[in-house]
């Protein structure tokens, strides 16, 4: 997947929709922000997760930070490897570093999201 094809929340999560299956996971600029990960802290499968409500963490040397959900619904697959293997993260947000897959709500979509464009001029204004 590439950047320009996902969604972002403007807490730094992106999306890739499949129908009514969201991938989520974390953009490059929050990972390179966070710097030097330690420990992630995976969603359960079958939460129930609302936007801009924390659905787990993942934590960096310098602090432990919230992961929100960017869509309503339920996680129905996490990334069981990634736990063990943050530096994917890093290496390949946007492909291997996927968090969790949520089957949207009824009724639930992601017009509330940014475009590319939007999410990397949001971005240049935090940097």
């Amino acid at each position: 997947m590439k950047p320009e094809d996902l969604k972002f929340a403007k807490t730094h999560e992106w999306v890739a929709l499949d129908g009514d299956v969201a991938t989520v996971g974390i953009s490059a600029f929050a990972v390179e922000a966070l710097t030097d990960l330690v420990f992630m802290e995976l969603p359960a499968v079958g939460k129930q997760v609302e936007p801009e409500e924390p659905m787990c963490e993942v934590e960096s040397v310098k602090a432990v930070s919230d992961v929100y959900a960017p869509v309503a619904g339920e996680v129905i697959e996490v990334n069981e490897s990634l736990p063990d293997n943050l530096e994917v993260l890093g290496e390949d947000p946007y492909e291997k570093g996927w968090i969790a897959k949520i089957k949207l709500a009824a009724g639930a979509g992601i017009d509330h999201l940014m475009d590319h464009a939007a999410y990397e001029k949001q971005c240049a204004e935090e940097g």
